[in-house]
C-alpha cells in the first residue's frame, strides 16, 4: 500500500473543529484503503478529541490536523501553538468534560506528543493490517496438468 497524507488547517472555533473532523474522516476514507468500520470510527473519535483539545486549550496560533496512512499504521496528528503537556486522566464523575485523552489512550494502539516550536504535536496511531487479496485479484493459474 502506498502512503497517503492529508493536512487541514483549523481555526480556533468549535464549528471549525467539527468541520475539520468531518474533512479528516472523509479524507481518510478517500485514501481508498480497506480499514474497516471499527478502525474508521475509532480514528474519527480520536481525531475529534485531539482537535477539540487543541481548540479548547491552544493559545493564539495555528492549529493543523492531519492523517498519514502507510502499510503498517494510520497516524493522526494535531499541531497547536500551546506548549503545555497534555495530561491523561479521569475527571470527577460530575464533571462534563476531561475524558478526551482517556478515550484516545483506550482506542489508539499508541499515542503521545512531541514538543515543537512554539507548541506541540499530539498524535495517535492505529495498526493497519493489509487485507488478503480477493479471488478477483489473484493471478490465474493454468489447469492443463
Amino acid at each position: 500500500m502506498e502512503a497517503h497524507q492529508i493536512r487541514i488547517p483549523v481555526s480556533g472555533t468549535p464549528a471549525a473543529a467539527a468541520a475539520a473532523r468531518r474533512q479528516l474522516a472523509d479524507g481518510i476514507r478517500a485514501f481508498g484503503a480497506f480499514l474497516g468500520p471499527e478502525l474508521l470510527d475509532a480514528a474519527e473519535l480520536v481525531a475529534a478529541e485531539l482537535i477539540a483539545n487543541a481548540v479548547r486549550h491552544a493559545t493564539d496560533g495555528p492549529i493543523t490536523v492531519g492523517a498519514c496512512l502507510s502499510n503498517k499504521k494510520l497516524r493522526i496528528e494535531v499541531n497547536d501553538a500551546n506548549p503545555a503537556v497534555p495530561q491523561v486522566g479521569l475527571p470527577n464523575v460530575d464533571e462534563e468534560g476531561g475524558r478526551g485523552l482517556f478515550l484516545v489512550a483506550a482506542l489508539a494502539d499508541r499515542h503521545g506528543f512531541d514538543p515543537l516550536p512554539p507548541g506541540k504535536r499530539c498524535w495517535a496511531e492505529f495498526k493497519v493490517s493489509t487485507p488478503l487479496p480477493t479471488a478477483s485479484h489473484l493471478p490465474l493459474q493454468r489447469s492443463d496438468r
